[in-house]
C-alpha cells in the first residue's frame, strides 16, 4: 500500500511548515514520540477493555485518535475515532476485535512513517 495512502501527505507537509529552520528534525522528534506514546495508549486499551474501565478506554482512544489525526495517519485514526465513539454508546465489552484492528493499523503506520524518515 502507498505511504501517502496511510499518511496523509498534507498533514506530514503542515508539520513540516512548523519549524521552517529545521523540518526534519521536528517531523522526527514528532514521530518518536508517537511511536514510542501510542503501544502505551494500546497497552491502556487492552487494560480498559480487561477491567471494563470504560473512561480509560475512552480516554486512550481519544488520545491515539488525536495524534493519528496531527500525523496524517488515516486508517488508525479512523479506527481509535470508532472504538472511542462506540466505548462512549455501548461500553467495552465487545471491542476486542476491533482493537485488533487498530494494532494492525498501528504496524502498518509505524511501517509508513519509518519509511517516510528513511534516507532515499
Amino acid at each position: 500500500m502507498p505511504t501517502d495512502f496511510i499518511i496523509d501527505p498534507e498533514a506530514i507537509e503542515n508539520l513540516r511548515a512548523l519549524t521552517p529552520d529545521d523540518p526534519e528534525s521536528f517531523l522526527r522528534e514528532i514521530i518518536g514520540i508517537f511511536l514510542e506514546d501510542t503501544p502505551a495508549r494500546i497497552g491502556e486499551l487492552r487494560q480498559g477493555l480487561a477491567t471494563g474501565d470504560q473512561a480509560q478506554f475512552t480516554r486512550a482512544a481519544h488520545s491515539i485518535k488525536g495524534s493519528s489525526s496531527n500525523l496524517g495517519a488515516r486508517e488508525l485514526r479512523e479506527i481509535s475515532s470508532d472504538l472511542e465513539q462506540r466505548a462512549k454508546e455501548c461500553g467495552v465489552g465487545d471491542l476486542e476485535p476491533r482493537i485488533v484492528d487498530l494494532e494492525n493499523a498501528f504496524a502498518t503506520t509505524k511501517a509508513a512513517l519509518e519509511k517516510l524518515l528513511s534516507p532515499v
